[in-house]
């Protein structure tokens, strides 16, 4: 199986309910499951919420992990671990999984656009880059994709300018532009950098922000709504050839009111995530295309119907779930499993460490190895694996 060439992060920020996700539990008792029930994928003996129609549809095309588990009930310490592989401390930042497989697929990777992409706003809860530093940030990319121009900082310019219109005012600014010196070299930078910035903005890297191009039957399909056309842009950005595209969801931090939360933000993600899943594979991009989703934990299973909360639910990181689908990824299959209220993992626990192992091997990557630093220390790219678990080695292809 060749190496996946492009990883797809959907990050659920705040962390979603393992039960009103891929993990539910119809028999649990009411102040579990609030009556709500699970439904059959395509795949025999696989379910998941009721309120994942779409996804269910297509159960073949991704695996399910019932059995996510860590320590860390804070944001910042769980998303840390979670895109880094490493608690927090010890005096290194160390780099997310995104700037990493960046820093691997650099010299494999020859688009314009920053190897590291972010639809379209940074987590803000640490430093993506960590140690390696401003060469493997990612382009964040604000905007937003619904809007008739999906305007992209520093490369697809506001203000609706033309093709034609941009390229005659870097004319004109190189006409106009007589402050220069003899001095041999002295702009050598400068005008390397306005050449390439031109080149973006002119070429197809700024085209592949425009979703006008895809039809509107395509666009319908993944959902007129932020998330829908987020995710349209990110299996763009796979065509283009980005290693790394995050796409940062926020709103599953649902303390409050947790049902009415969970249902508006599950209708648009399925069908645009269901979308996506299917647009790939019908395009033969899944299979060089790691998608993964998650948040930093799951949720608390017992529901809290007291004032101020009114049936909502907690930080839980001791069980939770994550889909992981293509680059080399087995679909339809169930990795892990809780117990009768998804409260504890009971069968197969996976670490962080070795969930994100699992994608850095599937990238062609070993997470074992060194991992680059400017102070010269002796670190690899993960910690070991952990040894009730490990890597997801059963749903490999080979």
């Amino acid at each position: 199986m060749k190496p996946a060439k492009s990883v797809i992060e959907l990050w659920l920020w705040g962390g979603p309910s393992q039960l009103e996700t891929f993990d539910p539990k119809p028999d649990a008792p009411v102040d579990y499951n609030n009556g709500l029930k699970a439904i059959p994928t395509n795949v025999k003996g696989m379910t998941v919420h009721q309120w994942w129609p779409e996804l269910a549809k297509c159960g073949h095309l991704y695996s399910l992990i019932r059995s996510m588990t860590h320590p860390h009930f804070g944001h910042e310490t769980a998303t840390y671990l979670m895109q880094t592989g490493r608690n927090p401390g010890g005096g290194d930042v160390y780099p997310a999984i995104g700037a990493v497989i960046a820093m691997m697929k650099e010299k494999e990777y020859s688009g314009d656009l920053p190897p590291f992409v972010i639809l379209t706003s940074a987590k803000g809860r640490f430093s993506e880059v960590g140690f390696l530093g401003d060469r493997y940030a990612p382009l964040v990319t604000g905007g937003n994709p619904t809007q008739a121009r999906f305007v992209v900082d520093g490369i697809v310019p506001p203000g609706g300018l033309s093709h034609e219109e941009i390229a005659r005012r870097f004319d004109l600014l190189s006409a106009v532009d007589t402050f220069r010196t003899d001095a041999k070299g002295v702009f050598d930078d400068f005008d390397a950098a306005g050449t390439a910035a031109r080149k973006i903005i002119e070429g197809s890297a700024a085209k592949t922000f425009d979703l006008a191009q895809e039809t509107p039957e395509t666009r319908d399909r993944y959902g007129r709504t932020w998330i829908g056309q987020t995710l349209l842009a990110a299996r763009r950005l796979v065509e283009y050839g980005v290693p790394y595209i995050t796409v940062n969801m926020s709103g599953w931090d649902s303390h409050k009111r947790h049902f009415e939360t969970m249902e508006r933000r599950t209708a648009d993600t399925d069908r645009a995530l269901a979308a996506l899943l299917t647009d790939l594979d019908a395009r033969k991009l899944l299979d060089t295309t790691v998608v993964w989703v998650s948040g930093e934990f799951g949720r608390t299973t017992k529901i809290d119907r007291d004032p101020p909360w009114n049936g909502g639910r907690n930080h839980y990181p001791r069980c939770f779930s994550a889909l992981v689908a293509g680059g080399g990824f087995k679909g339809g299959c169930v990795v892990g499993e809780s117990d009768a209220t998804a409260s504890k993992v009971v069968k197969r626990p996976v670490t962080p460490v070795d969930f994100l192992g699992s994608i850095y091997e599937r990238c062609g990557i070993d997470p074992d190895g060194p991992m680059p630093n400017n102070a010269g220390k002796k670190l690899t790219i993960l910690p070991p694996q952990s040894k009730d678990g490990g890597r997801l080695r059963e749903i490999y292809k080979s």
